[in-house]
């Protein structure tokens, strides 16, 4: 079809035809002093949504004012007279992606931030040669239309356009049949175009930003403080994953890029102000699908004088209170899968797990080379330097990840796999740390905060020794972190939340690429 969507079949034109044609109509405007690309601004005063509920509140008002007694169609009429007496003036603002000439009069639907309206255009309200004018715009050139509202004879709410500009002109037509932008990869390449083609995409990343704003408005509601902290790191500690390298050159010093949020949070537990949380970018040289994105959003937070058993309050309480204010509802559907945050989160051990779902137990279990045995006979792959611990690890990802649909607390995890947590006071195997898993999603990672300087340079030791035995995940001695430690840390609690993923979650999205604006591609040579 033609761009300009007339009512009569037009002939096919090809892409780069009609760049040229849009290209030769901007050269003739720009040759009668007409360039869009001089206007700097426009009065917007209205979105498109807020027009319609604007004129559907005076709509009910009028109608309220109308004698009963009147039929339909005198009731209709004299409500129209009335919407003429008392117009609402809006000027509104966006792309078109509808246009439909009909002699004297035309139509087109434009499209902006809250959605779309429809404009009603008329040679008699333009003249002539602002008329002739809009009949050689094209579909995805950006407008401003000042009006009034009215109502369609078939009901819609519309612009009745009093005066229309061309803001920008669009040299390059949108895809074909633009609502459906389909090819997957175009639509992460070029997200700026899949925004404009599916609203669906729209709506997601508006989410995202309603959904972080809630979190902050949640943790406000808790004293918690907004901090940030550094990027470019020497050592990228705080969780198990290769960190990205790089060259500082004013300092002559190799830095990588930071991990996690961990290490810096805590020695500003450790500075006094007990309550603080971070939301930001980190960087994982790793592999990359529909759960994981080298570089993602992290939010991690920490809470003097608290352990693991407040942030799992805190944590069941935020989801919950994101579902509220997101979804309107704490039941919602993910798929085909209704997950439920209105009822309390269930909690399991990691080895209460292992037995329920692999029926093994591993408190039984007494040694580094009873869990490789078993780990054989069931053929769960390890390597050499792996403890019982590790091998515990191995088993839940095997057995019970799959699982865990409903939100469940995945608690006390073998110390091996926790170098910066606390051990249970009763059981100096496990540490205090919990996962939270829904819809078999790890959502965030928490711990019993270890403030021990002596316990965690001994952790630091064994993780430095995983490094040299070929872990390149493992953690690396920080000698300041400890220096901070050594100053004294008081009891805390601390969690990191994968954003990502829970966006993905409240949005129905299936892969972590539909909820981030530009995820990482390989380049195109």
């Amino acid at each position: 079809m033609a761009e300009n969507e007339n009512s009569k079949q037009q002939p096919v034109v090809n892409v780069g035809e009609q760049i040229k044609i849009r290209r030769e109509k901007l050269a003739a405007m720009q040759s009668e002093g007409k360039d869009p690309f001089k206007i700097t601004k426009f009065d917007q005063t209205y979105h498109s949504l807020d027009a319609k509920a604007k004129f559907e509140a005076l709509d009910k008002e009028l109608e309220a004012t109308l004698d009963a007694s009147l039929d339909e169609e005198a009731k209709a009429e004299k409500l129209k007279e009335l919407h003429e007496a008392n117009k609402i003036e809006v000027s509104v603002a966006g792309r078109m992606l509808l246009k439909r000439v009909m002699g004297k009069a035309s139509f087109a639907t434009i499209s902006d931030l809250q959605g779309k309206i429809q404009v009603y255009v008329t040679r008699d309200a333009l003249g002539v040669d602002d008329y002739q004018a809009f009949k050689k715009y094209d579909i995805g050139d950006i407008i401003g239309v000042k009006g009034y509202l009215f109502r369609t004879k078939t009901g819609e709410v519309s612009v009745h356009a009093e005066e229309l500009t061309l803001l920008s002109k669009s040299l390059k037509p949108l895809p074909e049949k633009f609502h459906g932008l389909t090819d997957t990869e175009l639509r992460y390449r070029q997200r700026y175009v899949d925004l404009i083609s599916n609203p669906e995409a729209k709506d997601t990343f508006v989410k995202r930003s309603q959904i972080i704003k809630e979190i902050r408005n949640f943790l406000d509601g808790r004293n918690f403080m907004e901090v940030e902290t550094p990027m470019l790191v020497s050592n990228a500690g705080g969780a198990a994953a290769r960190p990205f390298e790089t060259h500082y050159n004013a300092l002559d010093e190799d830095v990588k890029l930071r991990i996690s949020l961990e290490l810096y949070l805590k020695r500003l537990i450790v500075g006094g102000l007990e309550r603080v949380y971070e939301i930001g970018r980190v960087f994982r040289n790793e592999g990359v699908d529909t759960r994981h994105n080298p570089e993602f959003t992290l939010m991690e937070l920490y809470q003097a004088y608290t352990d693991y058993e407040g942030m799992m309050e805190l944590t069941e309480s935020m989801f919950r209170y994101l579902a509220e204010k997101v979804l309107g509802t704490t039941k919602f559907m993910y798929g085909d899968i209704e997950l439920d945050f209105g009822k309390p989160f269930e909690r399991i051990t990691m080895t209460d797990a292992i037995k329920k779902y692999a029926g093994i137990d591993f408190n039984t279990v007494t040694n580094d080379d009873e869990a490789k045995a078993l780990a054989k006979e069931h053929h769960i792959e390890f390597e050499d330097r792996h403890t019982k611990g590790d091998i515990i690890n191995l088993f839940f990802e095997e057995y019970c990840e799959k699982n865990l649909i409903q939100p469940t607390f995945v608690m006390d995890h073998p110390i091996a796999i926790s170098p910066l947590t606390k051990k249970k006071p009763e059981d100096p195997e496990k540490v205090e740390r919990f996962e939270l898993f829904i819809n078999t999603w790890e959502m965030c990672n928490a711990y019993s905060e270890l403030n021990d300087p002596i316990d965690q340079r001994e952790r630091f030791a064994a993780q430095d020794a995983a490094f040299a035995a070929g872990d390149e995940e493992a953690n690396h001695t920080d000698e300041d972190f400890l220096n901070a430690l050594e100053i004294g840390m008081p009891p805390t609690g601390g969690i990191g939340y994968g954003i990502d993923r829970l966006v993905m979650l409240l949005t129905n999205s299936e892969s972590i690429r539909d909820v981030l604006l530009f995820p990482t591609l390989k380049s195109q040579n």
